[in-house]
């Protein structure tokens, strides 16, 4: 969709046209070139074809001066998605929308939003109509603002509302604006605390907008349940009752997790009418190298994909390429503009989350104009840039889930010319798999996303925070849920709450939303520089004895700091700025008690479980590194233990029956533990997890069970939904992981199959084939049809 507006249609005439129109891309020969005179890199080239547009037509009801407005700016036509979601939201229906990439939902909801509060300026105090815009990051909201202000509606009032706005545009905004964009974060600290502020703009909500819905999921989709929870009931305190509307990528069931999202049912509208040109999906991997100490190692994924970045830039092939960190994307760019000719490297830009807006509409020039070839990013949602319409797509790793992996393919694509896509795989478990058998991308649709509305750790304390708003009652059992009245009970065990007749009350003289992150659990850490005492970051309490204990080297934000204290008291972590030259490694002990199974299926003498559990974490140590991987020392710490209470799955195997499958008795740490990391690796396949997510403990014999045990469980307290799902799919999760490790190339273990980037005890003891044949064992004796046994 070439020069693609922001509402995802391509305009009638050109406006800022690029400086000259490239010829049209031949992904094909363009895949051979790249290849070069190593075709074993190229495992597998797939064709997705083109789509045809679909067109409704403008709603009667439509402002006229916003008509004008969008037909000015070259939409002569609606696709019929938008006019689906535009009639639903009008009629006053909650729905969500789940179409691809650069499909204009955001036209969808546009047009009733910006109708309804464009007839409400005759109101007296002309906010007849207010409306509220949730996106999960700064960056989004601010270039949807951008979107509505080139409209040029005069009586749309809209303002961005976060945590850069000074005190009196805010103050502004609160009395005047009808159409504030901001994020879950500023609703949960500012909005809902002080709503009696917002009284005028709250009496008028008619909707509410919640963007890119897919990535609440999980605990941080939990957050955004409770916090939906809570604004529908303190709109209701002013009498308002919002439509609520839903904006999500492709996924499965998006119905489904957008209802759990808001607490109610809703519709879905999920046939795209947008046009999409064909496009060619190549999957690539990185070849396998020999290191200096004998070690078979890959090609760095992001060496490959500055690479693959530099030849399409060589040959005027206009490509983003994404990576997984702000890190990997400087590394990426670095490495294309080294392999560029000096005329090419101006044409190279990396960026990351965090630009300014002016920036970011310059980066958008740059590319429209092409002065502008080759831009590295961090994933697409994180951009907040206008960048579809590009010839290629590179992919620095597996993006986590599918929904993603087509999310960040769709910005390629001029309109009418063919694209090229290439996933370049990482060097671990998963990308391995995938890039291995495609049908894992191409033969199946995208995963279901993973929220848990009564999470406890979670819904407790936005209980709290819900009576510190309004007092709680018994008429907010039904709005929160099942969990509601026991946890209330305990919030007032613990003095947080006081039970009167009229309801649960804050009991405290602090806020609690000072106390509650909508992006972890816990109290975040700060990073406090030694010499001035600036926090220049936080970390999330569950990673701080990992990732900031003492002695600890941080990354934040490209710069290096050396952690010179933990002061767990106070959650600060006190550094100072510096590389000396090693990196840190933090080392772990890990074990774990089974609270309560609550399902499991019996296969022949193996147990495969699904409950509740307590896993004990605790960092012993750390080990400094080298940049070549040497290790100069290992240190000691002396931090408590960590408690962990979640959910988890596992599944035990007698000693007797390895020992018949091949495995000995010495033999099963190594094997167990092998088979955990590559089923940490394979699960976010099935479940949209990333695998820091996630976590696992395997023992030789757990005195729970009384035999070995693999155990994976939520890295997230009271659950994320992770590994329920993977219990639901564990013959499917199992066979993947076991092909990965059978599938890879190395003779015993590397972190294509068996490493982990992330084991607390050094990747030791490992044993490959020790970890085939258990996981053989396993698979034989599951068999197709086992049966779940529920658990009383």
């Amino acid at each position: 969709m070439n020069g693609s507006d922001a509402l995802g249609h391509a305009p009638a005439t050109s406006s800022g046209a690029r400086a000259q129109e490239p010829h049209a891309l031949d992904p094909r020969a363009l895949l051979d070139r790249l290849v070069g005179e190593h075709p074993e890199r190229l495992l597998h080239v797939h064709e997705v074809p083109a789509r045809p547009a679909r067109f409704g037509q403008w709603p009667d009801w439509l402002d006229p001066t916003l008509l004008g407005a969008l037909t000015g700016s070259g939409i002569a036509q609606p696709w019929r998605h938008q006019v689906d979601v535009a009639e639903a939201a009008h009629a006053g229906e909650h729905v969500v929308v789940s179409t691809g990439t650069a499909s204009g939902k955001s036209l969808g909801y546009l047009m009733p939003l910006l109708t309804d509060i464009m007839s409400g300026a005759r109101a007296p105090n002309g906010r007849g109509a207010t409306a509220l815009y949730l996106a999960p990051t700064k960056a989004l909201a601010a270039d949807q603002l951008d979107r509505i202000t080139r409209l040029a509606l005069p009586t749309v009032r809209a303002a961005t509302y976060d945590g850069d706005t000074p005190a009196d545009e805010r103050r502004w905004i609160r009395d005047h604006a009808n159409l504030v964009l901001t994020n879950p974060d500023l609703v949960h600290h500012s909005l809902l605390p002080g709503h009696d502020r917002w009284a005028s703009f709250l009496r008028a909500l008619r909707y509410v907008v919640v963007d890119e819905c897919h990535v609440y999921k999980g605990v941080f989709g939990s957050h955004l349940a409770a916090v939906v929870r809570r604004l529908r009931r303190v709109a209701a305190r002013y009498r308002a009752n919002p439509t609520f509307v839903f904006a999500s990528a492709t996924v499965a069931d998006p119905a489904v997790h957008a209802s759990r999202l808001l607490g109610m049912p809703l519709g879905s509208v999920t046939e795209d009418g947008s046009p999409r040109a064909p496009m060619t999906f190549a999957l690539w991997e990185p070849p396998l190298l020999v290191d200096e100490q004998g070690r078979p190692r890959r090609v760095s994924t992001l060496t490959e994909t500055g690479d693959l970045l530099a030849q399409c830039v060589e040959e005027d092939v206009q490509t983003v390429a994404f990576a997984r960190s702000r890190a990997g994307v400087e590394v990426v760019a670095n490495v294309a503009r080294d392999r560029v000719s000096a005329t090419r490297e101006a044409g190279i830009a990396a960026y990351r989350g965090g630009y300014l807006p002016e920036e970011r509409r310059e980066l958008e020039r740059g590319l429209r104009e092409r002065r502008l070839v080759g831009i590295a990013a961090t994933n697409a949602l994180e951009l907040g840039v206008d960048v579809t319409g590009l010839d290629a797509v590179l992919l620095a790793g597996w993006p986590g889930t599918l929904a993603s992996l087509w999310q960040q393919a769709g910005r390629a694509g001029r309109t009418g010319h063919r694209s090229l896509a290439v996933l370049v795989a990482a060097d671990d478990p998963l990308d391995t798999f995938v890039v291995h058998h495609p049908e894992s991308i191409f033969g199946r649709g995208v995963e279901a996303t993973v929220v848990d509305p009564d999470n406890p750790h979670v819904l407790g304390p936005h209980l709290a925070a819900a009576a510190a708003e309004l007092p709680v009652t018994d008429a907010d059992v039904d709005l929160f849920g099942p969990q509601t009245r026991p946890l209330l009970d305990a919030l007032v065990a613990r003095g947080i709450l006081r039970k009167r007749p009229r309801g649960w009350f804050w009991a405290r003289d602090d806020r609690p939303t000072e106390h509650l992150s909508l992006r972890g659990t816990g109290e975040p850490v700060r990073i406090v520089e030694t010499r001035t005492g600036r926090v220049v970051g936080t970390v999330d309490e569950a990673s701080a004895h990992a990732q900031v204990h003492t002695g600890a080297v941080h990354l934040h934000q490209g710069q290096t700091w050396v952690v010179t204290e933990l002061d767990l008291d106070d959650n600060a972590a006190f550094a100072v700025r510096g590389d000396p030259g090693w990196t840190t490694q933090a080392q772990s002990v890990s074990e774990f008690s089974i609270v309560r199974e609550l399902e499991a299926a019996r296969w022949g003498p193996l147990r495969c479980s699904f409950g509740h559990v307590t896993v004990t974490h605790q960092v012993v140590s750390f080990l400094r590194r080298l940049p070549g991987g040497e290790v100069l020392g290992e240190h000691p710490l002396d931090l408590p233990p960590r408690s962990l209470a979640t959910k988890a799955m596992w599944w035990t195997l007698p000693v007797d029956e390895l020992a018949r499958a091949g495995v000995d008795e010495a033999d099963i740490p190594g094997a167990a533990h092998a088979a955990e990391h590559a089923a940490i690796g394979m699960l976010p396949l099935f479940a949209t997890a990333d695998r820091w997510d996630i976590g696992g403990v395997s023992t030789a014999l757990h005195p729970d069970t009384g035999q070995p045990t693999i155990l994976i469980y939520d890295g997230h307290p009271g659950g994320a939904g992770f590994a329920e799902r993977g219990f639901r799919r564990v013959r499917e999760w199992l066979t993947a992981t076991r092909d990965a490790i059978a599938g890879c190339e190395c003779a015993g273990g590397c972190p294509s199959c068996i490493q982990s980037p992330k084991c607390g005890s050094g990747n030791d003891p490992l044993d490959k084939a020790a970890a085939i044949a258990l996981l053989d064992l396993t698979l034989a004796q599951a068999g197709p049809r086992a049966p779940l046994l529920t658990q009383p």
